[in-house]
């Protein structure tokens, strides 16, 4: 008897506590949500009622603003623009990666190592720290206002390459010298046996280096200063500078700014999940 009691104290104990964790779990979603709902509210709202009214829900809500937006900015550019660079940066990045993780793995060749290390030590730079250097670069060979000025700097993503490296160590050896007895040469064998193996990473890599991509900031504003090239995140903020201090217009131009990934998240979650405990992995 002693043994059931002590066991049903114990569930006991449990539930308590797992509801008191369940419970604090929801508050700090809900002050994390909040800020982002008061920008969409916000954004809902007319002018005279941003500063009016500060009720949680808009009493009079209004697709103005994102109407404004679209037609006194040039936001579908911007669009644009961000959808070209955020696509060539993910397909180009990861099929590099693809292939120098699959070199690094796979292949024996001079300054192997040396090439490992430096893609381990780059962790120890941050992005940041680069920025004068691509400029200098990147304005060097005129490729300032232009898409590939933008994008080039942005290919470099080391975590990928890392990844994708103890993925393939982790193979079986045998499927390598299977396919090399077939004739497979070293394209056919990263294509066709080794990234196949692989797709769920890939796909989870291709999804987070897109959002990355796409909520990129300081680098694109730096690349593009003509209005004409620059990104959406980059717009944003001449849509402030112009609109001033309306604040719904703004806050609907941010709401547009971070729709795609957003949806992006909810539609991919699981593969955004997957990609970011890979790259906390490896960081850690």
């Amino acid at each position: 008897m002693s043994d059931l009691s002590s066991t049903a104290d114990s569930k006991k104990k449990l539930d308590i506590g797992g509801l008191l964790l369940t419970a604090l779990s929801v508050i700090c979603a809900m002050l994390w949500f909040f800020p982002v709902y008061w920008a969409l509210a916000t954004s809902l709202r007319s002018d005279d009622e941003t500063v009016t009214d500060f009720a949680v829900i808009p009493q009079h809500p209004t697709l103005t603003n994102f109407i404004f937006d679209i037609e006194h900015s040039m936001l579908p550019t911007w669009y644009l623009n961000s959808t070209i660079t955020s696509v060539a940066v993910t397909i180009v990045a990861v099929f590099m990666a693809a292939c120098t993780g699959y070199a690094i793995s796979q292949l024996s060749f001079p300054g192997r190592r040396v090439l490992w290390w430096t893609i381990l030590a780059s962790f120890m730079v941050p992005v940041s720290a680069l920025i004068v250097n691509h400029f200098i670069i990147i304005a060097g060979i005129g490729q300032l206002n232009h898409y590939l000025g933008i994008i080039l700097p942005m290919l470099l993503t080391p975590v990928t390459v890392i990844v994708y490296k103890q993925f393939f160590d982790g193979l079986p050896r045998e499927f390598r010298e299977a396919a090399v007895m077939d004739g497979a040469n070293e394209f056919q064998l990263l294509f066709r046996v080794f990234l196949p193996m692989n797709w769920g990473v890939t796909t989870a890599l291709a999804i987070i280096t897109f959002i990355a991509a796409w909520n990129a900031f300081l680098w694109p504003f730096l690349a593009a200063q003509n209005e004409t090239m620059m990104t959406v995140t980059v717009g944003i903020t001449a849509v402030q500078d112009a609109f001033g201090v309306a604040y719904g217009r703004v806050m609907a131009g941010a709401v547009l700014a971070g729709l795609p990934v957003a949806l992006a998240y909810l539609l991919f979650q699981r593969r955004v999940t997957q990609a970011i405990t890979l790259s906390a992995g490896i960081k850690g």
